[in-house]
């Protein structure tokens, strides 16, 4: 049985959201064990030219629902003009992005995987590929990228997570 785009990118996704979930909920905790007030612990960065807590969960949307919500238009625009700046901001993202997904149509996204679909960022077409290439060489590795950097975070700020709390729960046998 051949791959499918569900299957790669969409299921993938889902992990990567489940396991964000439970770094939020391990921050949240953390700060308030230790006294770290939500604005310092959410507000942190691993650089200062880099984003911030909130920035990273945004950006799990836009590289995961919110692409997938853009290929029948065959453009994708990146949307930050609305940040979860709390915990429970960033859960109820998560989960916004979580029903998202389970309401994905597989025959729908498979039938767009040959679909063009344009990068447009301001308003100007910064590259054109096809919706699989899009989705695996574009928004997957986003994904991965900015869950990781969420992780990283948590870490630098000194909460108790390792791989199995990025990992989150694993497809195992189906």
């Amino acid at each position: 049985m051949p791959l499918t785009l569900n299957d790669a990118f969409v299921r993938n996704c889902q992990q990567l959201l489940n396991s964000l979930n439970g770094l939020i909920d391990k921050g949240e905790a953390f700060a308030k064990e230790n006294g770290i007030s939500e604005e310092e612990m959410v507000g942190s960065k691993l650089a200062e030219d880099m984003w911030s807590l909130p920035w990273h969960v945004r950006s799990c949307w836009v590289h995961s629902a919110f692409v997938l919500e853009q290929l029948p238009s065959g453009q994708f625009s990146p949307d930050f003009t609305v940040q979860p700046h709390t915990w429970d901001a960033m859960r109820e993202e998560v989960k916004k992005t979580q029903q998202a997904l389970a309401n994905i149509d597989e025959a729908e996204l498979e039938a767009s995987a040959d679909k063009p679909i344009a990068f447009v960022l301001g308003g100007k077409k910064v590259f054109e590929m096809s919706a699989k290439d899009f989705l695996l060489s574009m928004s997957q590795p986003n994904m991965y990228f900015h869950t990781t950097t969420f992780y990283d975070i948590l870490r630098m700020k000194g909460v108790p997570i390792g791989k199995r709390d990025f990992l989150g729960t694993m497809r195992l046998g189906g």
